[in-house]
């Protein structure tokens, strides 16, 4: 399976928006926790060193000229995304048995290095200023392309796709699984950033409940939050 072809279905799913978890933003979530994935959390703390760390990228990208590509304002969702997609796929590995290796990791940083270089960019602002990823998770970058280009290779018995059919037939393959793992986690997130859209698979803001009943022109296709696998 081309890496390629990974790393595109990964931007339109979810960022460089991303992993689909069931989410109810009436859930129980811990004191000080961002998101419960499973038997442990995403403390708030982790979350806003983490955006910290994205909002010093971006201003040491923007001094070289390069400026986000990702909605501003909207910080604490991408990186949350990408903290809880990261988890996800670590359930993904455990339900498939896949072990990533360090040398597999590094081949999908060096790659993603070359697609940066072709863009003109560092790794570091290819991944930032592209899709809203603190450099400090470069490394769980890797892994994660590591375990879906794994898990791309046992699908349809390994058979690289040579048509659109076939290319659709293992993403939707990988969507299922993502979400079944995902589904397994149980995963909550901290209403005070939003709720885990499974259409979209990234966390989304949590619409105002007594806000009016918008105009059907206006009105915008809520959040999907129960896992539909």
């Amino acid at each position: 399976m081309s890496k390629v072809k990974s790393r595109a279905w990964l931007r339109v799913a979810g960022a460089v928006a991303v992993a689909g978890l069931a989410v109810s933003a009436c859930g129980t979530v811990k004191m000080g926790a961002a998101a419960i994935t499973g038997n442990s959390s995403i403390s708030s703390a982790s979350l806003t060193a983490e955006v910290a760390n994205l909002n010093a990228a971006y201003k040491a990208d923007e001094a070289k000229g390069v400026k986000p590509q990702r909605a501003t304002g909207q910080e604490a969702q991408q990186v949350l995304t990408w903290m809880i997609l990261f988890r996800v796929y670590d359930q993904v590995a455990a339900r498939n048995h896949i072990y990533v290796t360090s040398a597999q990791t590094d081949r999908q940083l060096a790659e993603l290095t070359s697609e940066a270089k072709s863009s003109k960019a560092t790794l570091t602002e290819y991944v930032t200023a592209g899709g809203a990823l603190p450099p400090d998770l470069i490394p769980q970058l890797g892994q994660y392309f590591a375990i879906l280009s794994d898990l791309e290779g046992r699908i349809d018995g390994g058979k690289t796709p040579t048509t659109t059919a076939g290319q659709d037939k293992v993403e939707s393959a990988v969507v299922h699984d993502q979400c079944v793992a995902s589904k397994d986690l149980g995963v909550t997130v901290n209403p005070q950033y939003g709720v885990w859209d499974y259409r979209s698979y990234s966390v989304v803001s949590a619409p105002p409940t007594l806000a009016a009943a918008p105009t059907p022109s206006a009105a915008k296709t809520p959040a999907l939050t129960k896992a539909p696998c």
